[in-house]
């Protein structure tokens, strides 16, 4: 049995998706629907059982889980940038993922986790995933540090060459519907050139970076999915990896290619960064993959331009999870 916490939610249900399209449908999805449209990413998708994640984690603590467990592909975070609530984030984020992670080491069970590219801060450090390094991160919000608290533990407790954390870095794609603010650009920018024929970007307040040239490392969801499950059979590959294209593009590229996928002129109108943001804004992120590819991930990736394309195509077609 396979279990996927956060098995309802962007990352998560694609990773059961595919899972289905490999013929694995022993499958547990762990999550918390609440009251937004989440549910829908389930529809369509073939597993065992649905547990909620307070009942879950209790029967891990209490050692009552009543199935055999092969493997954990734990996606279950508050993955908001812009939580204030920090004991939330420490116990969602960081106490669930510890104990977990302990339980999955007790019972010899495949723990694969996701971290994040938010652990990297401002990326003045750099981007490299050598675990050497996790102590010199410094990230910008609480969200990055949640994760980066339990990189940092796992690597204390020896646990890294037992465990996979991947740090995910700007993922875009079907399913993400839900995530209201954290939506990925993509999805948002579709929506504004739908509405109004133009994208909102924000000024840089950086003299490095010109409006809109601010860059980051845009992954598709596909490719974050197909990175993911490598692991899931190569249990002499532990440690932390990025997973990311390992090129940055900058954030007019991103638009420039959804108006052409939309047949639409291009129209950017840049505005003020919000105050709450001026702090905490990444100018550059780039995923270094030389790990993951060292590691034996050798598939390649399309191009953004073919990738945005692709999701236009759904969101046009009002599908939530499907890839060409």
């Amino acid at each position: 049995m396979i279990v996927v916490t956060g098995g309802a939610g962007f990352i998560g249900s694609a990773i059961v998706w595919r899972l289905n399209q490999l013929g694995e449908n022993k499958i547990i999805i762990v999550d918390e629907l609440g009251k937004d449209e989440k549910w829908k990413n389930l529809v369509g998708l073939s597993f065992e059982d649905f547990i909620h994640k307070d009942e879950f984690i209790t029967l891990v603590l209490e050692d009552e889980l009543p199935i055999k467990i092969k493997t954990v592909i734990h996606m279950g975070a508050n993955s908001s940038t812009t939580e204030k609530d920090a004991d939330h984030l420490l116990f969602n984020n960081y106490e669930y993922t510890k104990e977990l992670a302990k339980y999955s080491i007790k019972k010899d069970i495949r723990f694969i986790y996701a971290s994040s590219a938010a652990t990297y801060g401002d990326g003045s450090l750099g981007f490299n995933d050598e675990e050497n390094k996790l102590e010199t991160l410094q990230p910008l919000n609480m969200y990055g540090y949640s994760k980066q608290l339990f990189d940092l533990y796992a690597k204390r407790n020896g646990l890294l060459d037992k465990i996979v954390g991947l740090k995910y870095f700007n993922v875009f794609g079907p399913n993400e519907y839900h995530k209201n603010d954290m939506r990925s650009v993509v999805h948002k920018a579709f929506e504004q050139v739908r509405d109004t024929g133009k994208v909102k970007l924000f000024k840089s307040l950086n003299p490095e970076y010109k409006d809109g040239e601010q860059m980051r490392d845009f992954i598709y969801i596909n490719d974050a999915v197909d990175m993911t499950l490598y692991f899931l059979d190569k249990k002499n590959n532990n440690g932390i990896y990025n997973v990311g294209s390992g090129k940055a593009r900058t954030w007019n590229d991103l638009v420039a290619a959804l108006f052409k996928a939309m047949n639409e002129p291009l129209n950017i109108e840049y505005i003020d960064l919000p105050e709450h943001l001026k702090d905490k804004y990444q100018y550059f992120t780039e995923a270094k993959i030389d790990k993951i590819k060292n590691a034996g991930y050798s598939k390649a990736l399309n191009s953004l331009e073919d990738n945005v394309n692709d999701y236009v195509n759904i969101l046009r077609g009002k599908v939530y999870l499907g890839y060409s």
